[in-house]
């Protein structure tokens, strides 16, 4: 086998090219059990949302079922009450209360036209996410 270009060659087929190849190498194949392991990217308002006790996740989702945005406005003072956030370390507890704010703010002013209210269903289903974990 010989190294060209950070590719190892097999004969004529670069290890890279298919999943023969992978299998005349020995490596496992994508249907032969390997574990990839896939991380979400969270912009800062979706890492903000708080982790709540399970009971609390799920009324704010009621809430944020029926009244857009009261849910997540609720959340946002359980982050001041000691709720962690995946940005509290990067940001502050005081930064992450306002942009928990924002969000209620935004929910309430969009769902007029309906975008508002289907978010912050979503928002809710992440608050129960994130407190089932």
């Amino acid at each position: 086998m010989a190294q060209t270009e950070g590719l190892t060659m097999l004969g004529n087929v670069k290890s890279k090219d298919n999943l023969a190849a992978k299998a005349m190498a020995g490596c496992p194949t994508a249907g032969g059990g390997v574990v990839v392991e896939v991380r979400e990217k969270k912009g800062s308002l979706r890492a903000a949302i708080p982790t709540m006790p399970f009971p609390l996740a799920v009324i704010c989702l009621f809430l944020n079922t029926f009244i857009p945005g009261l849910g997540t406005f609720l959340s946002a003072f359980t982050v001041l009450c000691g709720a962690r956030s995946e940005l509290i370390s990067e940001r502050g507890v005081c930064c992450v209360f306002w942009l928990n704010v924002a969000a209620a703010l935004i929910q309430i002013v969009t769902a007029v036209i309906m975008v508002g209210w289907i978010m912050s269903i979503f928002w809710g289903m992440d608050m129960v996410i994130l407190a089932s974990q």
